[in-house]
Order: C-alpha cells, then sequence, then structure tokens
C-alpha cells in the first residue's frame, strides 16, 4: 500500500509528489497521458510558488524558463489605464519578482522529471482513473488494464473534469460567471504593437505587462509569455460561432493590430469558457481535491494554477505530519477550511473583474473608466498577489498580529533564507528555546539586514512561529505559541474522536 495516492500527473500533481516524495511518503502517481500536453494552458505564476518550488527543490530546474515581468495593467475604451497592478519601483520582501511567465509543456517537463529523484515515487503513465472504493484501511484504485492499487490516502489533481471528483458525487459551487473566450498561443519575432495608450505608470513596460483591454467593441489581454511565445484572449461577441472564430482567416484578423509588419507564427487557436466554480466538498474520507478538481478560476488575475500549488503545499505538510505519527488524521479536517476562503477571495475578485472588463455598452464602459480612475486617486496600486487574504480559521493563532500572512523571505547573505533555514516548522526569536520538532532560529544571528527583526518590531512581537508552508502560525510568547500549535493539532484529533 502507498502512503499517497496522485490522480494526474499536470503541475499540481507532479509538484505535490515532489513535495510529497522530499518527505519521504511512498507516493503512486497515475497519468493518464503518457506525455505532457504539447501546447501552453496556465501561462502566470507569482512569487508563492517560486518560493514553493524552492521548497520542493526544484527550483534550479524552472527558474531558467521564468520570465520575470511587471504585472498588469487594465486599460479602458479610450485606451487610458484605469487599474495597474505591478511592481515597478516596489519592494520585494518574498526576493523573488511578483509575476512570472512560463510555458507549461516546459514546466510540466521539469517537474515530471525531477521525480526521477526519488526511489519512493512510483509513476505509471498512461494509465487512467477508473473508479475507487474506501474503507479504514485506505482507498483502493481501479485503474484502466485491469490494475488496482491502494494508498492510504488520494489527491485528485485530475483537472477540471475530473473524474475522481465526479465518482465522489461532488457538486460544484458555481459563482454565476461564464464567458467565452478565444485563446491564441503565438510564437512572435518582434516587440507587441499597443495602440496608443495613456496613463501608463512610469518606467512600466508595455512588453513586459500583462495588458488587458476593456474596450467594449472587443475585450481582449494581450500577455507576455516566455521567450517568443506570446498570447491573446479575445472575448466572443453575442452570436459569434466558436469554430468561425478559430479559423485561420479570423485568428489573424484579431491579432493584427498588434502584431502587423512583425514576423509570428499561430500554434494554436481554441474557444473557452471562463467560470467561477468551487468544490462543495474537497475532502471525502481518504480523498482530497485539489487544483481545477476542486476549483476554476477565472484567469483574469492570473491565479488559477497558483491556487492548486497553494492545495498541494498545504495539504503536503499535514499529511506529513499525520503519516509520520506527528499527527492525527484530523489534521486534515483544515484543508477545506483554510483554502476555500482563499480560492473563494481571490475568484470573487476575478469575477467582480471579468463583469467589469467584459462590458459591451459604451455608455457603461465609459462610467465604469470614470469610476475606477476616480477610486485610483485614492488607493495605492496593489498586485495580483496581494488579492490572497490571510488564512483566518485552522492551523493559525488568530488575534496574534500578523497569523496566516505570507512570512517574507529576505536574503541572508548570498542565499535565500529558506535555503538557509530549511524547511518545516520554524520560529525566528531572539530568545530560542527548546521546540522539539520546531526549528529554532535565532533572529540576532542572520545576516538579512535586519529584515525579519523589523518585521517583528512592526508586529510589536516577540517571535514568530512558521508554518512549513510559509504562512505565519501567529507571532508572541516562543513557548505559548508552540504549546498553542500543538493544542490546535491535537483539539482537531479530539473533534474527529468525538464525531
Amino acid at each position: 500500500m502507498f502512503d499517497v495516492a496522485i490522480i494526474g500527473c499536470g503541475p499540481v500533481g507532479a509538484f505535490a509528489a515532489n513535495l510529497l516524495g522530499k518527505s519521504g511518503a511512498s507516493v503512486l502517481v497515475i497519468e493518464q497521458e503518457a506525455r505532457p500536453y504539447p501546447l501552453p494552458r496556465a501561462v502566470h505564476l507569482d512569487h508563492e510558488m517560486m518560493r514553493l518550488f524552492q521548497s520542493a527543490g526544484v527550483i534550479d530546474r524552472v527558474a531558467p524558463d521564468m520570465r520575470d515581468t511587471q504585472g498588469h495593467l487594465h486599460v479602458g475604451a479610450d485606451h487610458g489605464v484605469i487599474r495597474y497592478m505591478g511592481t515597478v519601483g516596489r519592494a520585494r520582501p518574498f526576493s523573488w519578482s511578483n509575476d512570472y511567465f512560463f510555458y507549461q509543456p516546459e514546466l510540466e517537463d521539469h517537474l515530471r522529471d525531477a521525480l526521477n529523484r526519488f526511489t519512493n515515487v512510483t509513476v505509471q503513465l498512461g494509465v487512467a482513473f477508473e473508479g475507487l472504493e474506501q474503507n479504514g484501511d485506505g482507498v483502493t484504485l481501479r485503474l484502466s488494464g485491469g490494475r488496482v492499487e491502494q494508498a492510504r490516502y488520494v489527491i485528485a489533481c485530475d483537472g477540471a473534469r475530473s473524474a475522481v471528483r465526479k465518482a465522489l458525487g461532488v457538486k460544484l459551487d458555481d459563482l454565476d460567471f461564464e464567458e467565452p473566450w478565444l485563446v491564441v498561443d503565438a510564437q512572435v519575432d518582434g516587440p507587441v504593437r499597443f495602440p496608443d495608450l495613456w496613463g501608463v505608470p512610469q518606467d512600466a513596460d508595455l512588453q513586459n505587462l500583462s495588458v488587458m483591454m476593456c474596450d467594449p467593441k472587443r475585450p481582449a489581454t494581450i500577455v507576455p509569455g516566455r521567450g517568443r511565445h506570446r498570447r491573446w484572449e479575445f472575448m466572443l461577441l453575442p452570436g459569434e460561432d466558436d469554430q468561425a472564430m478559430m479559423a485561420p482567416q479570423a485568428v489573424a484578423a484579431l491579432v493584427e493590430p498588434y502584431l502587423s509588419g512583425v514576423p509570428h507564427k499561430v500554434m494554436r487557436a481554441a474557444t473557452y469558457r471562463f467560470h467561477g466554480l468551487i468544490a462543495e466538498r474537497w475532502r471525502q474520507g481518504g480523498v482530497f481535491l485539489a487544483g481545477d478538481a476542486a476549483h476554476q478560476t477565472p484567469p483574469f488575475f492570473g491565479q488559477g494554477m497558483c491556487h492548486g500549488l497553494r492545495d498541494a503545499a498545504n495539504l503536503a505538510w499535514k499529511l506529513d505530519m499525520v503519516l509520520k505519527g506527528k499527527a492525527h488524521d484530523g489534521l486534515l479536517d483544515s484543508y477545506q477550511p483554510e483554502r476555500d476562503p482563499h480560492v473563494r477571495a481571490v475568484i470573487s475578485a476575478a469575477v467582480g473583474a471579468g463583469r467589469y472588463i467584459c462590458m459591451l455598452d459604451p455608455e457603461a464602459a465609459a462610467e465604469r473608466d470614470a469610476r475606477m480612475r476616480e477610486a485610483a486617486k485614492s488607493v495605492q496600486h496593489g498586485t495580483a498577489a496581494d488579492l490572497i487574504p490571510a488564512i483566518a480559521t485552522g492551523i493559525v493563532a488568530a488575534g496574534t498580529a500578523g497569523a496566516g500572512e505570507r512570512f517574507i523571505q529576505p536574503r541572508v547573505g548570498d542565499c535565500l533564507l529558506d535555503d538557509v533555514t530549511g524547511g518545516g516548522w520554524r520560529l525566528f526569536t531572539r530568545a530560542p528555546i527548546d521546540g522539539g520538532d520546531v526549528t529554532m532560529i535565532d533572529v540576532a544571528a542572520l545576516d538579512d539586514e535586519g529584515a525579519i527583526a523589523y518585521w517583528l518590531a512592526d508586529r510589536k512581537a516577540q517571535a514568530v512561529l512558521v508554518r512549513p508552508d510559509h504562512y505565519v502560525f501567529g507571532t508572541g510568547n516562543p513557548a505559548d505559541l508552540i504549546a498553542r500549535r500543538d493544542a490546535l493539532i491535537a483539539g482537531l484529533a479530539r473533534q474527529e474522536v468525538a464525531a
């Protein structure tokens, strides 16, 4: 019997397998396709994902193929900026840049190849999931070719049409957003052209921004992919036929204003329905839904795949504790309460953005532009990653300063913090104590130019306890923090027994 079986070896499944493989768990990965899908789908991730790749030991494989960019720009009907979510001139408290674009087939190859490091990870490609049964000993998987495998836990990373979710009978909560868009990927040998825009922030590079044209004539997004790869997303207008809009002549007409005179080759043109959907249950017995199997996010802030990687990171450290006997199975019940509010907040923001982006009425669009520009005068611009709320419930010391936030990652000398201190539970303090499985870091001994000491002083805290997924458990007295963590984890076990 395997400790964990992962259904689906896309980016989320392969990342989860790397994290769990590194922890020492015995892992089975099932993927019905023999090779990664050869064309790009997801294209964007943020600093938190790069930090998670650090945790999984794959950062040196994936970082060279990432394109560091400057964020997102929303342009109104009159070609003036109405919203900027960018990083020009802003500090980088996590060291990594806020926005990266990548080529998904490359990323999947890197994550799959990294699994060859582990003798405790078994990958079966070209094998399809067909069904499952659960009992007190774990989960029995029925696979194509008459294969049967058993695992203590299963993580379903099998996409938006998840066969596992359907087998469990889990319904989706529809957030009432569905819009048809045409996605065009191309290899481009030169800079993308833009119409005359005004209000672009000083020092911002249009070639290095994701630009959303909120034009009622046809909303569109232009994405700066990795290397020569560029992506356009065009909203389909009422009455337009999917097949007709995917025809080469229709695609050529849509990209012509941006690529006139620029050598290029269209790689793919496909229509999609952008949805806002969230599974009602993310755990059923020993089976967990993650990534698109659990939620589907409109792409307007580039957080879809990021959600799935956060799911995997949240589950991995909890499964590690349970499998090693450091926590009761009840700890895993905190997965959905922690992740669902994150996902729901970002999907709600993306749906809200989608509603103003997709306005087709010129008068309403003009009113939107004026309203958003007026609001921008009193609000400092943020980034897409700023949409992620703090964890408010679960394994956090609620009520303490900074609880549930993502913890900073300053440079320590020539290295990054996590590479110096290691992973797992870490307590940063000037008064280290015996913390059992918690790594103690003396803040005064860190060559981080005072970054963590300043973070603590800003929150009037003696110490900060950081979870393995880099979220702040809480701040306060060192011994009290560890005791509170232990009590929370033990309390989940008691709740399960009582139930």
